[in-house]
């Protein structure tokens, strides 16, 4: 698929679909009202032109964003961003998340070891058989 604002299936996995009039426009779908505030003033920053709009769906607004398809790049960059800036972390409590990293490093240790251990000792068993043959 060459452009993915064009793509006719919505699984809601992505926040823009195709401006519903106008084929030339990119409308940004935002939920939170802090990020939709940093997506404008990101927006702002870089001089792109934009409208703002909202839409009461399922007991939820979405703040909208309709953005020219030529700015596409450039504002799916800034949606990144914003994104991340407000992304929390997927074990929020720090002791735990550095358990499972370090627990998660110290089995891949313990599995390369006992890799090359059984290596090892699959040398000594073919060098054991090959002189038993001689």
């Amino acid at each position: 698929m060459d452009n993915p604002v064009d793509n006719i299936v919505d699984l809601g996995l992505i926040n823009y679909v195709r401006h519903p009039d106008d084929p030339n426009y990119v409308v940004f779908r935002i939920q939170d009202a802090e990020r939709a505030e940093s997506f404008e003033e990101e927006l702002k920053k870089q001089q792109i032109w934009f409208e703002r709009g909202s839409e009461q769906k399922r007991q939820r607004t979405f703040h909208l964003f309709g953005i020219h398809k030529s700015d596409f790049k450039r504002v799916e960059k800034i949606n990144f961003v914003v994104e991340a800036k407000h992304k929390k972390p997927l074990i929020p409590f720090k002791p735990l998340r550095y358990f499972v990293l370090f627990g998660g490093l110290a089995m891949l240790s313990l599995a390369i070891i006992g890799y090359c251990e059984q290596q090892k000792k699959l040398e000594q068993f073919e060098e054991v058989n090959s002189s038993d043959n001689q």
